[in-house]
Protein backbone atom coordinates (compact mmCIF):
# COMPACT_ATOMS: atom_id res chain seq x y z
CA UNK A 1 0.00 0.00 0.00
CA UNK A 2 1.08 3.81 -0.43
CA UNK A 3 0.74 5.60 2.72
CA UNK A 4 2.90 9.19 3.63
CA UNK A 5 6.04 9.09 6.03
CA UNK A 6 8.56 11.67 7.22
CA UNK A 7 11.61 10.48 6.40
CA UNK A 8 15.65 11.30 6.89
CA UNK A 9 17.84 11.18 4.14
CA UNK A 10 20.76 12.46 5.63
CA UNK A 11 22.51 13.36 8.73
CA UNK A 12 21.40 17.07 9.52
CA UNK A 13 19.21 18.00 7.06
CA UNK A 14 15.34 18.23 7.41
CA UNK A 15 12.62 15.40 7.61
CA UNK A 16 11.39 14.78 4.14
CA UNK A 17 7.37 14.03 4.44
CA UNK A 18 6.74 12.43 1.18
CA UNK A 19 4.55 9.33 -0.08
CA UNK A 20 6.41 5.54 1.01
CA UNK A 21 5.09 2.11 -0.14
CA UNK A 22 4.72 0.14 2.73
CA UNK A 23 4.59 -4.61 2.69
CA UNK A 24 1.97 -5.86 3.85
CA UNK A 25 2.66 -7.17 7.31
CA UNK A 26 4.62 -10.77 7.74
CA UNK A 27 4.65 -13.55 9.98
CA UNK A 28 4.08 -12.05 13.84
CA UNK A 29 3.86 -8.48 12.64
CA UNK A 30 0.95 -6.08 12.56
CA UNK A 31 -0.15 -2.84 9.79
CA UNK A 32 -1.25 -0.09 12.39
CA UNK A 33 -3.22 3.01 10.81
CA UNK A 34 -1.39 5.96 13.12
CA UNK A 35 -3.73 8.48 14.99
CA UNK A 36 -0.80 10.69 16.96
CA UNK A 37 2.66 10.27 17.64
CA UNK A 38 4.99 12.69 20.45
CA UNK A 39 8.23 14.16 19.16
CA UNK A 40 10.39 13.18 21.24
CA UNK A 41 14.19 14.35 21.42
CA UNK A 42 15.50 11.05 20.90
CA UNK A 43 14.30 11.25 17.14
CA UNK A 44 16.26 14.51 17.04
CA UNK A 45 19.40 12.62 18.09
CA UNK A 46 18.68 10.70 14.85
CA UNK A 47 19.23 13.76 12.59
CA UNK A 48 22.41 15.16 15.08
CA UNK A 49 23.68 12.03 14.85
CA UNK A 50 24.14 11.59 18.45
CA UNK A 51 23.20 8.13 18.88
CA UNK A 52 24.96 7.01 15.81
CA UNK A 53 26.27 3.45 16.67
CA UNK A 54 23.26 2.32 18.10
CA UNK A 55 20.45 3.14 15.81
CA UNK A 56 20.70 2.80 12.39
CA UNK A 57 22.19 5.51 9.55
CA UNK A 58 19.63 7.41 7.22
CA UNK A 59 17.40 6.63 5.22
CA UNK A 60 15.24 6.47 7.93
CA UNK A 61 11.66 6.92 9.03
CA UNK A 62 11.67 8.41 12.46
CA UNK A 63 9.39 8.34 15.74
CA UNK A 64 8.43 5.89 17.97
CA UNK A 65 6.05 7.82 20.62
CA UNK A 66 2.52 6.25 18.69
CA UNK A 67 -0.96 5.14 19.36
CA UNK A 68 -3.66 4.05 16.77
CA UNK A 69 -5.88 1.18 15.26
CA UNK A 70 -4.43 -2.36 13.94
CA UNK A 71 -5.62 -2.56 10.40
CA UNK A 72 -4.21 -6.22 9.26
CA UNK A 73 -2.80 -8.96 11.25
CA UNK A 74 0.27 -11.33 9.84
CA UNK A 75 0.28 -14.94 10.23
CA UNK A 76 0.70 -16.18 13.72
CA UNK A 77 -0.09 -12.98 15.43
CA UNK A 78 -2.01 -14.45 18.26
CA UNK A 79 -2.18 -11.24 20.72
CA UNK A 80 -4.05 -8.37 18.36
CA UNK A 81 -6.74 -8.50 15.71
CA UNK A 82 -7.92 -6.01 13.60
CA UNK A 83 -10.02 -2.91 15.28
CA UNK A 84 -7.72 -3.15 18.68
CA UNK A 85 -6.14 0.40 19.89
CA UNK A 86 -2.99 0.29 20.30
CA UNK A 87 0.32 2.25 22.02
CA UNK A 88 3.77 0.96 20.85
CA UNK A 89 7.01 0.38 22.81
CA UNK A 90 9.79 1.46 21.33
CA UNK A 91 11.66 -1.40 22.79
CA UNK A 92 9.79 -5.13 21.93
CA UNK A 93 8.66 -7.24 24.76
CA UNK A 94 9.02 -10.75 23.24
CA UNK A 95 8.66 -12.77 27.09
CA UNK A 96 10.78 -15.24 26.26
CA UNK A 97 14.25 -14.17 26.27
CA UNK A 98 16.45 -14.04 29.80
CA UNK A 99 15.60 -10.17 29.86
CA UNK A 100 12.13 -10.84 30.06
CA UNK A 101 12.19 -13.99 31.77
CA UNK A 102 13.66 -12.21 34.45
CA UNK A 103 11.40 -9.29 34.44
CA UNK A 104 13.36 -6.58 32.66
CA UNK A 105 12.08 -6.59 29.45
CA UNK A 106 12.67 -2.87 28.65
CA UNK A 107 15.88 -4.77 27.54
CA UNK A 108 14.50 -7.52 25.29
CA UNK A 109 16.64 -9.05 22.97
CA UNK A 110 13.99 -8.31 20.16
CA UNK A 111 15.93 -4.92 20.09
CA UNK A 112 19.14 -6.04 18.85
CA UNK A 113 17.26 -4.75 15.36
CA UNK A 114 16.97 -1.20 16.68
CA UNK A 115 20.70 -0.65 15.45
CA UNK A 116 20.03 -1.61 11.91
CA UNK A 117 16.28 -0.85 11.54
CA UNK A 118 14.93 -3.74 10.00
CA UNK A 119 12.40 -6.13 10.90
CA UNK A 120 12.95 -8.65 13.65
CA UNK A 121 13.48 -11.00 10.14
CA UNK A 122 16.38 -8.58 8.74
CA UNK A 123 14.35 -7.58 6.05
CA UNK A 124 12.36 -4.12 5.46
CA UNK A 125 8.90 -3.26 4.93
CA UNK A 126 9.35 0.38 4.15
CA UNK A 127 10.32 1.89 1.48
CA UNK A 128 10.56 4.98 -0.92
CA UNK A 129 12.56 6.22 -3.64
CA UNK A 130 13.36 2.64 -4.74
CA UNK A 131 14.86 2.07 -1.34
CA UNK A 132 14.70 0.39 1.68
CA UNK A 133 13.86 2.78 4.50
CA UNK A 134 14.62 1.90 7.94
CA UNK A 135 13.22 2.22 11.13
CA UNK A 136 14.98 4.77 13.25
CA UNK A 137 13.88 3.87 16.84
CA UNK A 138 11.76 0.32 15.88
CA UNK A 139 8.68 1.13 14.72
CA UNK A 140 8.31 4.56 12.71
CA UNK A 141 5.51 6.55 14.14
CA UNK A 142 6.27 9.67 12.18
CA UNK A 143 3.95 7.66 9.53
CA UNK A 144 0.50 7.33 8.58
CA UNK A 145 0.85 3.99 8.49
CA UNK A 146 3.38 1.18 9.53
CA UNK A 147 4.39 -2.14 10.01
CA UNK A 148 5.63 -3.65 13.48
CA UNK A 149 6.32 -6.62 15.50
CA UNK A 150 3.18 -7.38 17.92
CA UNK A 151 5.98 -7.86 20.33
CA UNK A 152 6.40 -3.71 19.60
CA UNK A 153 2.45 -3.03 20.81
CA UNK A 154 0.39 -2.99 23.90
CA UNK A 155 -3.16 -2.97 23.31
CA UNK A 156 -5.23 -0.29 25.65
CA UNK A 157 -8.60 0.55 26.09
CA UNK A 158 -10.21 2.37 23.23
CA UNK A 159 -11.81 5.17 25.65
CA UNK A 160 -8.51 6.88 26.06
CA UNK A 161 -7.72 9.49 23.87
CA UNK A 162 -5.02 8.85 21.47
CA UNK A 163 -3.02 12.04 21.55
CA UNK A 164 -2.31 11.57 24.52
CA UNK A 165 -1.83 8.08 25.25
CA UNK A 166 1.28 8.20 22.08
CA UNK A 167 3.07 9.39 25.01
CA UNK A 168 3.36 6.79 27.10
CA UNK A 169 5.41 4.80 24.23
CA UNK A 170 8.08 6.75 25.52
CA UNK A 171 8.35 10.16 27.62
CA UNK A 172 5.91 9.34 30.11
CA UNK A 173 6.50 5.79 30.78
CA UNK A 174 10.56 6.99 30.85
CA UNK A 175 10.42 9.66 33.31
CA UNK A 176 7.86 8.25 35.63
CA UNK A 177 9.87 4.74 35.42
CA UNK A 178 13.03 6.68 36.26
CA UNK A 179 12.05 7.85 39.82
CA UNK A 180 9.54 5.68 40.74
CA UNK A 181 11.69 1.73 39.55
CA UNK A 182 15.59 3.05 38.56
CA UNK A 183 15.95 5.97 41.46
CA UNK A 184 13.08 4.02 43.64
CA UNK A 185 11.61 7.40 44.53
CA UNK A 186 10.02 6.53 48.45
CA UNK A 187 7.83 8.72 50.67
CA UNK A 188 9.97 11.92 52.72
CA UNK A 189 12.62 11.54 49.75
CA UNK A 190 14.25 14.50 48.63
CA UNK A 191 14.72 14.39 44.74
CA UNK A 192 16.23 16.32 41.95
CA UNK A 193 15.17 16.37 38.00
CA UNK A 194 17.83 17.82 35.42
CA UNK A 195 16.27 18.45 32.84
CA UNK A 196 12.28 18.99 32.68
CA UNK A 197 11.09 18.78 29.27
CA UNK A 198 9.05 15.41 28.05
CA UNK A 199 10.71 12.89 30.32
CA UNK A 200 11.98 15.19 33.15
CA UNK A 201 8.10 16.42 33.44
CA UNK A 202 7.19 12.94 33.93
CA UNK A 203 9.75 12.01 36.37
CA UNK A 204 8.66 14.89 38.40
CA UNK A 205 5.14 13.39 38.28
CA UNK A 206 6.92 9.69 39.13
CA UNK A 207 8.18 11.16 42.14
CA UNK A 208 5.48 13.05 43.49
CA UNK A 209 3.17 10.16 43.10
CA UNK A 210 5.65 8.02 45.26
CA UNK A 211 5.88 10.54 47.82
CA UNK A 212 8.82 12.79 47.81
CA UNK A 213 9.12 15.39 50.22
CA UNK A 214 10.82 17.93 48.03
CA UNK A 215 11.53 17.70 44.20
CA UNK A 216 13.50 20.34 42.78
CA UNK A 217 13.06 20.99 38.88
CA UNK A 218 16.29 21.89 37.00
CA UNK A 219 15.84 23.44 33.78
CA UNK A 220 17.27 26.65 32.08
CA UNK A 221 14.27 27.34 30.30
CA UNK A 222 11.92 29.66 32.46
CA UNK A 223 8.51 28.05 30.67
CA UNK A 224 9.59 24.67 31.59
CA UNK A 225 10.15 25.68 35.16
CA UNK A 226 7.18 26.90 35.39
CA UNK A 227 5.08 23.72 33.95
CA UNK A 228 7.34 21.60 36.64
CA UNK A 229 5.42 23.34 39.14
CA UNK A 230 2.55 21.98 37.63
CA UNK A 231 3.72 18.46 37.51
CA UNK A 232 4.58 18.56 41.10
CA UNK A 233 7.72 20.36 41.98
CA UNK A 234 8.08 21.93 44.65
CA UNK A 235 11.47 24.16 44.35
CA UNK A 236 12.60 24.99 40.90
CA UNK A 237 16.45 26.20 39.62
CA UNK A 238 17.53 27.65 36.06
CA UNK A 239 21.20 25.54 37.01
CA UNK A 240 23.02 23.01 38.73
CA UNK A 241 25.03 25.53 40.27
CA UNK A 242 22.10 27.56 41.54
CA UNK A 243 20.82 24.13 43.11
CA UNK A 244 23.73 23.27 44.75
CA UNK A 245 23.94 27.01 46.12
CA UNK A 246 20.85 26.80 47.96
CA UNK A 247 20.98 22.85 49.23
CA UNK A 248 21.11 24.38 52.96
CA UNK A 249 17.47 25.21 52.20
CA UNK A 250 16.35 22.27 50.36
CA UNK A 251 17.77 19.48 51.91
CA UNK A 252 19.40 20.88 55.56
CA UNK A 253 23.00 20.57 53.37
CA UNK A 254 22.75 16.50 53.36
CA UNK A 255 21.95 16.72 49.37
CA UNK A 256 19.39 14.99 47.74
CA UNK A 257 18.35 11.28 48.26
CA UNK A 258 17.74 10.83 44.29
CA UNK A 259 18.95 12.87 41.13
CA UNK A 260 17.48 11.85 38.34
CA UNK A 261 19.25 13.10 34.65
CA UNK A 262 17.14 13.82 31.87
CA UNK A 263 19.27 16.60 29.70
CA UNK A 264 18.24 16.38 26.10
CA UNK A 265 21.59 15.10 25.67
CA UNK A 266 23.90 14.42 28.44
CA UNK A 267 27.72 15.00 29.18
CA UNK A 268 30.19 14.10 31.63
CA UNK A 269 31.07 17.23 32.86
CA UNK A 270 27.29 17.87 33.95
CA UNK A 271 26.82 14.61 34.99
CA UNK A 272 29.76 15.14 37.51
CA UNK A 273 28.55 18.50 38.53
CA UNK A 274 25.14 17.01 39.10
CA UNK A 275 27.11 13.98 41.29
CA UNK A 276 27.37 16.49 43.78
CA UNK A 277 23.43 17.15 44.48
CA UNK A 278 23.55 13.55 45.27
CA UNK A 279 23.99 12.58 49.79
CA UNK A 280 25.16 9.68 51.56
CA UNK A 281 23.45 6.57 50.14
CA UNK A 282 22.02 8.49 47.10
CA UNK A 283 21.29 7.08 43.72
CA UNK A 284 21.87 9.33 40.50
CA UNK A 285 20.07 7.64 37.42
CA UNK A 286 21.62 8.45 33.91
CA UNK A 287 18.03 8.34 31.92
CA UNK A 288 19.75 10.46 28.85
CA UNK A 289 21.54 9.84 26.06
CA UNK A 290 24.97 10.18 26.10
CA UNK A 291 26.94 10.23 22.89
CA UNK A 292 28.39 6.32 22.33
CA UNK A 293 32.17 8.17 21.63
CA UNK A 294 31.84 9.76 24.95
CA UNK A 295 34.65 7.35 27.64
CA UNK A 296 34.56 9.01 30.39
CA UNK A 297 32.79 10.79 33.33
CA UNK A 298 33.40 13.58 35.82
CA UNK A 299 32.63 11.71 38.89
CA UNK A 300 35.04 11.26 42.07
CA UNK A 301 34.49 7.52 42.04
CA UNK A 302 35.69 7.92 45.99
CA UNK A 303 32.50 8.70 47.10
CA UNK A 304 30.73 6.10 45.46
CA UNK A 305 32.77 3.80 48.52
CA UNK A 306 33.34 6.35 51.11
CA UNK A 307 29.55 8.18 50.97
CA UNK A 308 27.85 4.91 49.29
CA UNK A 309 26.79 6.47 46.23
CA UNK A 310 24.82 4.87 43.30
CA UNK A 311 24.88 5.61 39.85
CA UNK A 312 23.02 3.10 37.43
CA UNK A 313 21.44 4.11 34.00
CA UNK A 314 18.33 3.49 32.94
CA UNK A 315 16.49 2.56 29.52
CA UNK A 316 12.62 3.26 29.52
CA UNK A 317 12.27 4.07 32.78
CA UNK A 318 13.12 0.53 33.37
CA UNK A 319 9.47 -0.27 32.99
CA UNK A 320 7.82 -3.21 31.71
CA UNK A 321 5.71 -1.20 29.25
CA UNK A 322 2.68 -4.16 29.00
CA UNK A 323 2.13 -3.36 32.48
CA UNK A 324 2.67 -0.04 33.13
CA UNK A 325 1.02 1.33 29.76
CA UNK A 326 -2.02 0.05 30.70
CA UNK A 327 -1.07 0.95 34.61
CA UNK A 328 -0.37 4.55 33.85
CA UNK A 329 -4.04 4.90 31.58
CA UNK A 330 -5.75 4.13 34.33
CA UNK A 331 -4.00 6.52 36.67
CA UNK A 332 -4.78 9.04 34.22
CA UNK A 333 -8.39 8.06 34.07
CA UNK A 334 -8.19 8.66 38.11
CA UNK A 335 -6.90 11.99 37.27
CA UNK A 336 -3.46 11.10 38.84
CA UNK A 337 -1.37 11.45 36.13
CA UNK A 338 -1.59 14.28 34.12
CA UNK A 339 -1.16 13.90 30.28
CA UNK A 340 -2.79 16.77 29.22
CA UNK A 341 -0.60 19.40 30.30
CA UNK A 342 2.02 17.61 28.86
CA UNK A 343 0.95 18.27 25.07
CA UNK A 344 1.92 21.73 24.44
CA UNK A 345 1.00 22.43 20.53
CA UNK A 346 -0.45 19.39 18.05
CA UNK A 347 1.05 19.35 14.22
CA UNK A 348 -0.31 17.79 10.70
CA UNK A 349 2.82 15.34 9.67
CA UNK A 350 4.02 17.95 6.82
CA UNK A 351 4.92 20.76 10.01
CA UNK A 352 6.80 18.01 11.94
CA UNK A 353 10.11 20.55 10.92
CA UNK A 354 8.84 23.15 11.98
CA UNK A 355 7.34 21.25 15.52
CA UNK A 356 11.46 20.16 16.16
CA UNK A 357 12.07 23.87 15.73
CA UNK A 358 9.79 24.70 18.56
CA UNK A 359 11.27 21.66 20.66
CA UNK A 360 14.89 23.06 20.36
CA UNK A 361 13.52 26.59 21.45
CA UNK A 362 12.38 25.20 24.46
CA UNK A 363 8.87 26.40 23.55
CA UNK A 364 7.44 22.60 24.47
CA UNK A 365 7.00 19.95 26.84
CA UNK A 366 5.74 17.72 23.93
CA UNK A 367 4.93 18.77 20.59
CA UNK A 368 2.35 16.18 19.14
CA UNK A 369 1.55 14.90 15.55
CA UNK A 370 -2.07 14.19 14.99
CA UNK A 371 -3.12 12.60 11.79
CA UNK A 372 -6.29 12.74 9.99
Amino acid sequence: MKTKAAILWERNTPWSVEEIELDPPQRGEVLVKLAASGMCHSDEHLVTGDMAGITPEPPLIGGHEGAGVVVEVGEGVYSLAPGDHVVFGFVPACGRCPSCATGHSNLCDMAANMAVGTQVDGTYRHHARGKDIALGVGVGTFAHHTVVHEASCVKIGAEYPMDKACLLGCGVVTGWGSSVYAAEVRAGDAVAVVGCGGIGSNAIQGARLAGAKVIAAIDPVEFKREKAMEFGATLTYASIGEALADLERSTYNRGFDKVIMCMGVGDGTTLGEAFWLSGKRSRTVVTNIHSPAEQSIAVPAVFLTVFEKQLVGSLFGSANFRKDIPHLLELYSQGHLDLDGLVTRTYPLEEINQGYADMNAGKNIRGVLVYD
